[in-house]
């Protein structure tokens, strides 16, 4: 459901890559940036009727404003690919948020290369790797990259510790580009928090998902100095520019 949005900044002619962007925190940064004035790349793995579905929502509010590019992240010879069709929708790429992340428990003992190629693919190695590709582009426009990355980079959660790593890297990925690409793209970081709750596959090789207990998230909620949970409205798009 789309809920209205109030912003101030103008991205008007700007365009943004998200990726995983099918679906929840994702969707709704594409409907921010969207209200804002950008063009949306809506980038997907396997959920192309969503992706479409958000395209043709914001295509209908203002007319060839998004489109949607399907990539696996863990193939590294699509990453660079996915940048320059992304750049060619409108011969332009200002804004690169990297926000797909695979999510799921990873027991000591029982992690396999698989699991770790899988959540060290998606959280770290494809951020980095889809940055220095648009790197080129955004320098040109003084663009910018968001990491979406997690409170779990330096409070490990339990179970996940191939998560908690990749996270851990994401985050110094965030200081070392900042360093690296700056001043003419700036590199940021957004640690959402207590906002959407995750759905996580037993495994990576099952297609069994869970959710939090709920006295799980209480004790999330109870952590927080807010004693609430938060929305995705709550992350004003100022944060990511």
């Amino acid at each position: 459901m789309t809920m209205p949005i109030n912003i101030n900044t103008n991205l008007n002619n700007q365009v943004a890559l998200i990726t995983g962007a099918a679906q929840r925190l994702g969707a709704m940064t594409a409907r921010f940036l969207h209200t804002a004035g950008a063009n949306i790349i809506i980038h997907y793995r396997h959920s192309k009727q969503p992706a479409q579905q958000l395209s043709d929502e914001l295509n209908q509010i203002r007319d060839n404003s998004a489109k949607i590019i399907q990539a696996d992240l863990l193939a590294h010879e699509e990453l660079e690919p996915l940048i320059k069709q992304a750049e060619s929708f409108w011969s332009r790429l200002d804004i690169l948020i990297n926000n797909a992340s695979s999510f799921y428990p990873t027991p000591i003992g029982k992690i396999d290369l698989k699991t770790w190629d899988d959540l060290m693919g998606s959280n770290l190695k494809a951020p980095f790797f889809l940055s220095q590709a648009a790197a080129p582009f955004l320098k040109d426009n003084l663009g910018c990259i968001v990491n979406i990355v997690d409170i779990h980079a330096i409070r490990p959660m339990a179970e996940h510790s191939v998560y908690n790593m990749a996270k851990a890297g994401l985050a110094m990925q965030v200081k070392t580009l900042a360093r690296e690409l700056g001043p003419e793209i700036r590199v940021n970081g957004v640690a959402p928090g207590a906002i959407l709750w995750p759905v996580e596959k037993v495994d990576e090789q099952s297609a069994e998902s869970k959710t939090m207990s709920e006295q799980h998230k209480k004790n999330i909620i109870d952590s927080t100095y807010l004693k609430r949970q938060g929305t995705p409205e709550d992350i004003p798009v100022q944060f990511y520019f």
